[in-house]
């Protein structure tokens, strides 16, 4: 026989697009045509295949040799190919059984001995392939990140004559096997009893985490403001089964991959200040996912945000809003999921003591209004809450209470959000105008009042449904269905200090 097709796929974005690759073999001087939009990586497969078909003591064959990867339109990167084009040019040799190849998709990258490489973004390939009643041989490494994937039927190989002889039915594959529950129990977060005091941080962390809502934390340095961070993670409601597999398939795409050991971990990425808007959003002539799609289903922490260029923090509207981040370029367009729990801290001022009451501040109002002014308006619409954490005198902080464990808010948040998914199915935070409108009813006797306090502190009608969505959020934590007058009064508290941001204290 001188044709094979051997199944892959190509990653773009989280999708992964089913790809046939042809082997034709034919008369005619020695030669091997890679054709199929096949970027650089690919092209030098031809090497890779070649020393690795030798030393895996298969015989090259010395004909014209045709490959395609189709769909021809389709970009094709990455080394992923090299095993899928060796497995194709041997069945099309006779080398293998071609019919063996139907019931299989591969994947994985050749090194010249012959061994297997891991390859990037397997486990959002096999998320791709669920369904299609094929099963997955891949390198070990990528097999063990992969088979967190349910209902699909996962080999792992260290070489190339270890996958075709498996093909052949001499020595079959080990089926790589994961418990994804056994790996859920060994998730640790810091506990929130570590921090002292800050009673309204640490009740602006629960609401935040029971409604999904975006948090701002200001105060001087050293008061504790990414110790609270660090522990919201630990606060949220355990991943669901489907979240926990598109949270896994996103950071399978990024270069360090995705380790079974962190199945069921909220992501909790904090990237420096120095962030550039594609380390961010994501992008690049082959785009790759940036930070707020590794945090899908997680936490994005911005330390410093003041610190940042205010251009690099104005691409986060939009993703806030929709959940998701369109990278175009001229060859290619991707679409990356990016529904994350924005989570910022920052200094009042420069030198971080405007308003503290042993330090002196040393910043003219001048300097204080640059410094604020980086971050715009529209930005600081999209946070629901936002909280003074004040600096205690080092004998009060001692004798501060521990106060509840993340445990014991968890459980909390966990019955609000139990409320909130059979109530609406999704978080308060997600929900839109019409249903906020149903959910969220404020009665005819309180309308007026909330509506000219909101007119003296000029909300904007987004700011007014976030106010909403954290009343009914307060109503949630307190098992209320309705909700009264003290949760819109303090949730338009909480959006007090967003409201006097841009003036000096």
């Amino acid at each position: 026989m001188s044709f094979a097709v051997c199944l892959s796929r190509a990653l773009a974005g989280v999708a992964a697009q089913e790809v046939a690759v042809e082997a034709h073999l034919a008369n005619g001087l020695p030669a091997f045509t890679l054709v199929g939009l096949p970027d650089t990586e690919v092209k030098e497969s031809r090497e890779r295949v070649r020393a690795a078909l030798l030393q895996s003591g298969f015989e090259f064959p010395a004909r014209r040799i045709t490959v395609n990867l189709a769909p021809a339109d389709l970009p094709k990167e990455s080394g992923r190919f090299d095993l899928p084009i060796a497995v194709a040019l041997l069945a099309a040799a006779g080398q293998l059984p071609a019919q063996a190849l139907a019931d299989y998709e591969l994947a994985g990258e050749l090194a010249l001995s012959g061994e297997l490489r891991p390859v990037r973004g397997a486990l959002a390939m096999v998320a791709a392939a669920r369904g299609s009643g094929r099963k997955f041989i891949l390198p070990r490494q990528s097999a063990e990140e992969a088979a967190l994937v349910p209902d699909v039927e996962i080999y792992a190989a260290d070489t190339l004559a270890e996958v075709c002889a498996h093909l052949a039915g001499l020595a079959p594959l080990p089926r790589c096997l994961q418990d994804p529950g056994r790996q859920v129990s060994s998730v640790h977060y810091p506990d929130l009893q570590d921090v002292r005091g800050q009673g309204a941080a640490k009740l602006a962390l629960e609401i935040a985490a029971a409604g999904c809502h975006n948090l701002l934390l200001q105060g001087p340095p050293g008061t504790g403001k990414s110790m609270l961070a660090a522990r919201l993670p630990g606060l949220l409601p355990p991943m669901a089964p489907d979240e926990a597999l598109q949270s896994a398939a996103a950071l399978s795409l990024s270069g360090a991959g995705f380790a079974a050991a962190n199945w069921g971990c909220r992501p909790y990425r904090h990237p420096h200040h120095t962030a550039s808007a594609v380390a961010l959003v994501g992008g690049g002539s082959d785009p790759r996912p940036g930070e707020i799609t590794l945090a899908h289903h997680g936490v994005l922490f911005l330390d410093e945000l003041a610190e940042f260029d205010r251009k690099v923090l104005e691409v986060l509207r939009e993703p806030l809003e929709t959940g998701e981040i369109h990278i175009s370029r001229a060859a290619r367009q991707v679409t990356f999921p990016a529904r994350f729990q924005l989570l910022a801290a920052m200094n009042p001022c420069p030198c971080g003591f405007l308003g503290h009451a042993r330090k002196a501040c040393r910043c003219t109002p001048e300097q204080v209004a640059r410094y604020r002014a980086k971050i715009s308006g529209p930005l600081l619409d999209r946070f629901d809450l936002m909280v003074e954490v004040g600096s205690l005198p080092l004998a009060e902080l001692q004798q501060q209470p521990a106060g509840d464990s993340s445990a014991v808010v968890q459980q909390r948040v966990v019955c609000a959000r139990e409320r909130q998914l059979q109530r609406q199915g999704k978080a308060n935070a997600a929900l839109s105008v019409a249903e906020l409108d149903a959910v969220c009813a404020v009665p005819a006797e309180q309308r007026e009042y909330l509506n000219q306090l909101l007119e003296k502190l000029a909300l904007s009608a987004r700011a007014y449904h976030r106010v909403l969505r954290v009343a009914r959020t307060l109503a949630d934590l307190q098992q209320e269905d309705v909700v009264g007058r003290q949760h819109l009064l303090q949730a338009v508290q909480f959006r007090r200090g967003l409201t006097n941001f841009g003036k000096q204290e």
